[in-house]
């Protein structure tokens, strides 16, 4: 594969790329712990939180639930965006072989 051919390559890559990032921006991802909602979308940027009454009685309690919920969120943010990315990144590898 010539250089020409590997630019070309590069940028469908690219631009597959910077299709997902937009999809990820449109994909909505909540978890909830202990009466805490959390919504981040699909490039980890946090939406909303939702703090339903019962748990505001217990303040550290509440700081756990919210650790709990937006690390919940991030990391099924991040398994959507990693499947996402599976088949861009597999086409690097054959670029560079």
């Amino acid at each position: 594969m010539g250089f020409v051919d590997k630019a070309k390559d590069m940028y469908k890559l690219q631009k597959q790329a910077k299709d997902i990032k937009k999809q990820l921006k449109n994909i909505h991802v909540e978890a909830e712990t202990d009466g805490v909602a959390i919504t981040v979308d699909g490039e980890q940027t946090f939406l909303s939180v939702e703090i339903k009454e019962e748990a505001m009685s217990d303040a550290k309690k509440l700081g756990k639930s919210f650790i709990d919920a937006a690390n919940k969120a991030v990391k099924k943010s991040q398994t959507i965006g990693a499947e996402k990315m599976k088949d861009v990144m597999g086409g690097l590898g054959g670029m560079f072989g």
